[in-house]
């Protein structure tokens, strides 16, 4: 993970061509595909692999998984190459899928209070989200918020991302709480559940590199 000079911004659970047309237009960062059939984002690995052909380098592409195993991780790769894996398993997990495949992987760690800050890791970067509610059958991307002072004198063992009930109206307080260099955002830029808004990704992605600038 390669934080930019300014706010990085990732758009998560992109599943056609209008929402990724909008997230590249507006300079998004990096750019997430969701390989996790519970989730409304979810797309099949060919799914995946035609929209991450498309990207053509302007911007980073990520592909989500939630405790994958060898092969659904290889049904991705055998049709294309995202630029990182982004995996909600444990670091003993996410080592051996980084030796296993050399791809770089992020790991998405929940949190609620400071105790449960990442304090090493053996991803190559985190996504700080909020810990999902109980009963929940996704570990992420349920649009909930935490306090993010808790981030404040956090020494990260990698690069991060913030995520978790951000939008164009929070995002900006968010990374001024947090002190976050980069944000995620899924279902904060969405008109329906996984239905992409490109107005609402135009609107998250200028509200957050104005944050710099009022932060700063």
């Amino acid at each position: 993970m390669t934080i930019q000079p300014h706010v990085g911004v990732k758009i998560c659970g992109l599943n056609e061509a209008v929402g990724l047309s909008a997230a590249l237009d507006h300079g998004a960062d990096w750019v997430g595909f969701v390989l996790f059939a519970r989730s409304p984002r979810y797309v099949t690995p060919e799914q995946a692999a035609q929209l991450i052909g498309s990207v053509k380098s302007r911007a980073c592409t990520v592909a989500l998984f939630v405790e994958p195993s060898d092969d659904e991780i290889s049904a991705l790769l055998g049709l294309a190459r995202p630029d990182v894996l982004q995996v909600y398993a444990s670091d003993a997990r996410i080592a051996d899928i980084r030796a296993r495949f050399g791809v770089p992987v992020w790991r998405a760690a929940a949190v609620a209070e400071v105790q449960d800050l990442p304090r090493a890791t053996d991803a190559d970067g985190l996504l700080i989200e909020s810990r999902a509610p109980a009963g929940s059958d996704r570990p992420g991307g349920n649009g909930l918020a935490f306090d993010w002072t808790i981030l404040r004198g956090w020494q990260s063992p990698a690069p991060w991302l913030l995520a978790g009930g951000l939008t164009a109206d929070t995002v900006a307080d968010a990374v001024r709480a947090s002190g976050a260099p980069g944000v995620d955002v899924s279902s904060g830029v969405e008109r329906a559940p996984g239905v992409k808004s490109p107005d609402l990704i135009a609107r998250f992605i200028t509200a957050a590199r104005q944050a710099v600038v009022q932060a700063h």
